[in-house]
């Protein structure tokens, strides 16, 4: 669904490319859905983390070939046509979110992503990534963090360009 959608379109930023990923996912549930293992975590988090196992391949795969900007994820707020200059602050704000969270290391980005993008709890996270709680609660932390100082004082942000 809409969820899986999004987790290969924030990975590969590019609208048919995500769609065929969750589609092969889609079927890869269809066929292998007697491995599914309830203890092991919910239906939603299996779905995931084969959206994002694909996704992360077909990127491998695709390596080299020019990147398309994916679109704006972020939802932004509502701006009167008789306000230009709230219109542009709407649209500084965010380019500035965009290019902040495409500063983070990948481990990062995927999590920050999921967590507000997606909606996964931590706990539903952990078991998308297979990665332990804490290092999740990690993540979270060390990329709220960065975003932080780059929103904030754009200057001090490690990954700014001088």
């Amino acid at each position: 669904g809409p969820l899986a959608y999004t987790v290969a379109l924030r990975i590969l930023s590019d609208q048919s490319a995500a769609e065929d990923v969750v589609q092969e996912a889609f079927l890869a549930v269809w066929r292998r859905g007697a491995t599914y293992q309830a203890a092991r975590g919910s239906l939603r988090a299996w779905l995931c983390t084969i959206v994002r196992n694909r996704a992360i391949d077909r990127l491998r795969g695709e390596r080299g070939r020019p990147h398309v900007e994916a679109p704006t994820v972020i939802q932004e707020r509502e701006v009167s046509p008789s306000d230009p200059w709230a219109a542009v602050e709407a649209e500084l704000t965010g380019h500035e979110v965009r290019r902040a969270l495409a500063g983070l290391p990948v481990e990062q980005r995927q999590t920050i992503e999921l967590a507000y993008f997606g909606g996964y709890s931590q706990s539903e996270i952990a078991a998308t990534m297979e990665v332990p709680l804490g290092t999740v609660k990690g993540r979270v932390r060390m990329a709220m963090e960065k975003l932080r100082v780059a929103l904030t004082d754009p200057k001090e942000s490690p990954w700014q360009k001088p």
